[in-house]
């Protein structure tokens, strides 16, 4: 389960070593208010990670296409992440070897 901070978290103190400089208190795990993200965003969030980390920046027309591939089962969206970081190792062995 994905959690977020809770709005009564702790406010910014001042920082030691900084005139307007402000740290966050480290969030108190007791205070996170559960937050459930659908498995179909889970999966949307992913395949941009993994496209983009494979070297492949979808353009803005490629949103439709990034939506329906979301929506199919996690098993499919599986073999997506298999594919595309099977093809980034190929790639670095082939620049490894030039």
């Amino acid at each position: 389960m994905h959690t977020m901070t809770s709005p009564s978290a702790a406010g910014p103190t001042r920082s030691c070593d900084a005139q307007d400089d402000y740290l966050l208190q480290p969030p108190n795990p007791a205070e996170r208010v559960p937050c459930r993200i659908d498995p179909v965003d889970l999966r949307r969030l992913d395949l941009h990670a993994i496209l983009t980390a494979a070297g492949i920046a979808p353009s803005p027309g490629d949103h439709d296409a990034i939506d329906q591939l979301s929506r199919l089962p996690g098993s499919v969206h599986t073999a997506l992440h298999r594919w595309l970081a099977g093809t980034r190792r190929i790639e670095s062995a082939t620049a490894e070897g030039r």
